[in-house]
């Protein structure tokens, strides 16, 4: 982290004052990334050890903001260490803002706006800024090629069918895959491909539409990030939102190339399918292999476009064994019960210590509460409570006689409640709630053991209770 203090201090002229975790924007990627601010100065710094990516990342985003797009400015590097500062954002993702502007499947007139406008964009990026963009620093090729796909491929089928226990003929899948391949690739591909053109990924600042996480680009045809963003899991775009959307986005497209619309459309769903495989790929290294639960709740999403593309959709190539694997995934009790609306929603509660760590989000949601208990009466600093915890009677009697606690304490119950509630109506399926203290033994232990119990009467709600300075003193 040290190397992030210091390049915002070489580009701000100060040292940082704060710096948090990001870690709810971090996904499948495996980077570090925080928030560095003094004052009104603000920065997001991110460390990663792939120097590959870094330098892709950089040179595509210099490249881009010389052709007018909207992506992060790079303030600094230092690639020895894998570490680079970007402009700060801020924090609502074109998922968050879907997320709020909708009932059921219906999507209002604000969702909408925003996907036109990130949509609209979307043709700059893969047949403006692709025309010279510098594909030698493309990770981990430089185009969406048969090596590329056949990664993808066998992703799915060894991360997920295999792990998911679904059996299939491999032979028969391997067949498949080829005739699927061959047929990709007689799109045209001399367009920049994003590769993660989805909406976690589309940050909304200032009005407009800005993007991130294009390190993994290369060439590639147009269809594959339409359908990345209009096949988004967790989004859950209803198919007439799809429909309009995938319409604007060959209007916009036929501004900047000859448009054949059949022989886009030709390709466009084959495209859909090797993304969808590509993304339950993903899932399933990062939840079935990793063991990081909330990557699974995506499936059943993934699972519902799988359906509605066999429903409505006829490729013009036979794959009955890839047909047959996806008839088992729909019929597997296993992979329907993953990530449904009606599973409980797990709050996370922590205590820990503002001297050391704060716990980061492993769920994948971002957010959450974090309360300063620092305020309050410090039992530690009497002797008779300072080997004890906020577990312990003496320590528990103490701060109960506290007026202050008691306000402190009802406050924050309250603005979990009222989070609690809504997302239970929202169907999400994660919240963190953190008490910090100066030890992370005392106050901290005691407010997250009110809550928790609170919580655990609250029906819907699973809590999982973690006291993040006891763990380490073997308590």
């Amino acid at each position: 982290m040290d190397v992030l203090k210091r390049l915002f201090e070489q580009h701000f002229h100060t040292p940082p004052e704060h710096v948090r975790p990001l870690q709810g924007k971090l996904g499948g990627s495996g980077r570090i990334i925080v928030r560095l601010s003094a004052g009104e100065q603000s920065a997001v710094g991110i460390l990663h050890s792939v120097r590959e990516e870094n330098r892709a990342f950089l040179e595509f985003s210099r490249h881009f903001r010389k052709c007018g797009l909207a992506v992060p400015e790079i303030y600094a590097e230092d690639l020895s260490q894998g570490a680079y500062l970007e402009e700060d954002l801020g924090d609502t993702t074109l998922f968050e803002l879907l997320s709020e502007h909708r009932q059921g499947p219906v999507l209002d007139a604000e969702a909408m706006d925003a996907y036109r406008k990130a949509v609209a964009e979307l043709p700059r990026f893969q047949v403006v800024a692709g025309k010279d963009l510098n594909y030698k620093v493309c990770y981990p090729r430089a185009s969406f090629d048969k090596q590329s796909i056949n990664w993808d491929l066998n992703y799915f089928k060894y991360y997920f069918l295999r792990l998911a226990g679904i059996p299939f003929n491999e032979q028969a899948l391997e067949d498949d895959f080829g005739r699927l391949t061959r047929f990709l690739l007689t799109a045209p591909h001399d367009y920049f491909l994003y590769r993660d053109f989805q909406s976690r990924n589309i940050m909304l600042h200032g009005g407009k539409p800005w993007f991130l996480d294009y390190q993994g680009g290369r060439k590639g045809a147009l269809q594959y990030d339409i359908a990345s963003l209009l096949f988004d899991g967790k989004a859950d775009l209803p198919p007439a939102a799809r429909e309009e959307l995938l319409n604007y986005y060959l209007d916009c497209l036929a501004q900047y190339i000859e448009l054949d619309r059949e022989a886009f459309l030709g390709h466009y769903y084959a495209y859909v399918y090797v993304r969808i495989l590509q993304a339950l790929g993903a899932y399933g290294f990062r939840g079935f292999y990793e063991r990081k639960a909330h990557f699974l709740q995506s499936v059943p999403y993934a699972l519902k476009n799988l359906e509605w593309l066999a429903a409505s959709v006829k490729l013009p190539i036979p794959l009955p064994a890839l047909l047959d694997a996806l008839a088992g995934m729909a019929k597997s009790e296993k992979l329907q019960g993953l990530g449904h609306a009606e599973d409980p929603l797990t709050v996370r509660v922590f205590s820990f210590s503002f001297h050391k760590q704060m716990p980061t989000d492993e769920s994948g949601n971002g957010g959450g509460f974090v309360f300063d208990a620092r305020s309050l009466p410090n039992p530690g600093r009497e002797e008779q409570y300072k080997k004890l915890t906020g577990k312990d009677e003496p320590v528990i009697d103490f701060l109960n006689g506290k007026e202050p606690v008691h306000e402190f304490y009802a406050n924050a119950e309250s603005l979990v409640d009222s989070a609690v509630a809504n997302y239970l109506q929202r169907g999400f399926a994660n919240l963190m709630v953190s008490f910090g203290c100066t030890g992370g033994q005392h106050r901290s232990v005691f407010l997250a053991e009110q809550l928790a119990k609170h919580l655990r009467t609250t029906k819907g709600v699973q809590v999982v209770l973690q006291h993040v300075e006891l763990e380490k003193m073997g308590r």
